[in-house]
């Protein structure tokens, strides 16, 4: 057998035991193209994440509350000048009605996601309607909440901590400063990554993620999964680029998933001990087992069906059918051995993360 051969096995030894592995082990792995090497790779980042969380995983419900956005983002269906993307800004009341709905179906997260809309962004204090969204969600549904609204002040971050706001979304992408300028036009790399600082600060949980498939190295990828180490952050993702109609990277193709694959397998060596999703928002349900069984371990961008609210990546995919719902993914979860967490096992999962930023549980203001 080769060199490469007992280096690999050495860096997956490695990884079990919790040492640290270097840079370049990191590289090594995303690198490697051998079939077994990859199966043994799951094997190994699915054996972590049910050392640390047993065969749980986590379901997240996902309302996309407006798609207007004040950026041009060159990968985003919903950048600024795409004129091919449908407007919309959801009410309150049926931002409250699709909670209502996906707390009943059994998540135990709503993730209120939008662009950086413009009307938020006001000099005349914008965010206060989407701190008392927060803290109606939290008050009706009971659930712990991810505010997703893009780079916000300090100022903001509090006013979302208090009002009952348990997590901070903010992806950077990717960690490559250059490539970061190509991705987010005339926006600020460091702003971005501090504003996640700035959460922690708050007591706010924090999720990082990149893209794949943009134009990265494989230096990248691990210089990200690096900084997402420093960040400390407590959930941390990776999707896969899917070229959007009127977009500058219309033309570019989507990459290969064993590259997001492997991606989340290291990411599950790296961090055994936090949050990896498996995002439906990328290829729909039929993406869901391959992504579990790389070790990811929540289920993110569950939507309620014919409520006309949009994803992502995929801005209408398997979501009025009704596949990317609770009951949708469960009979995958069960097919491969695994089973939905209680509502209770993830809130202390999360109280127990936020008491470790100095957090101490507490009624939300107003709540």
């Amino acid at each position: 057998m080769d060199e490469s051969f007992y280096r690999f096995h050495n860096i997956l030894q490695k990884a079990s035991e919790r040492r640290p592995l270097s840079r370049q082990d990191v590289e090594f792995l995303l690198d490697i193209t051998n079939q077994d090497q990859i199966n043994n790779l799951f094997e190994t980042a699915c054996a972590l994440r049910d050392r640390y969380f047993e065969k749980k995983i986590f379901l997240y419900g996902f309302v996309y509350f407006s798609t207007w956005c004040r950026n041009d983002c060159t990968f985003c269906f919903y950048r600024k000048s795409n004129s091919q993307s449908y407007r919309y800004r959801k009410s309150k009341g049926e931002v409250l009605d699709a909670a209502l709905e996906l707390a009943e179906s059994g998540v135990h997260l709503i993730d209120l996601t939008s662009g950086e809309d413009p009307l938020l962004y006001r000099d005349d204090g914008g965010f206060g309607p989407l701190i008392d969204l927060v803290k109606e969600v939290k008050k009706q549904t009971g659930l712990m909440v991810m505010a997703s609204p893009g780079v916000v002040t300090g100022d903001v971050l509090n006013g979302l901590s208090l009002a009952g706001a348990d997590w901070y979304a903010c992806y950077q992408e990717t960690h490559n400063r250059q490539l970061f300028d190509k991705l987010r036009l005339d926006q600020s790399y460091d702003l971005r990554y501090t504003t996640k600082q700035k959460a922690m600060n708050s007591g706010l949980l924090v999720e990082e993620g990149i893209l794949a498939g943009v134009g990265e190295s494989t230096s990248d990828i691990a210089l990200s999964l690096e900084r997402m180490g420093d960040l400390g952050a407590h959930q941390v993702r990776v999707m896969s680029f899917i070229p959007q109609m009127g977009t500058p990277l219309e033309a570019k193709s989507t990459p290969s998933r064993l590259k997001e694959l492997k991606i989340i397998a290291v990411l599950r060596l790296l961090f055994p001990e936090r949050l990896i999703p498996a995002s439906l928002d990328v290829d729909g349900f039929a993406g869901l087992r391959s992504r579990l069984n790389a070790g990811a371990n929540v289920i993110t961008s569950i939507i309620p069906p014919s409520l006309g609210f949009a994803g992502v990546a995929q801005s209408k995919r398997d979501i009025d059918e009704g596949y990317r719902t609770v009951q949708g993914v469960l009979p995958v979860l069960d097919e491969i051995g695994l089973k939905a967490a209680t509502k209770e096992e993830y809130s202390a999962w999360v109280l127990a993360q936020r008491e470790k930023l100095g957090y101490k549980a507490r009624e939300a203001v107003g709540v």
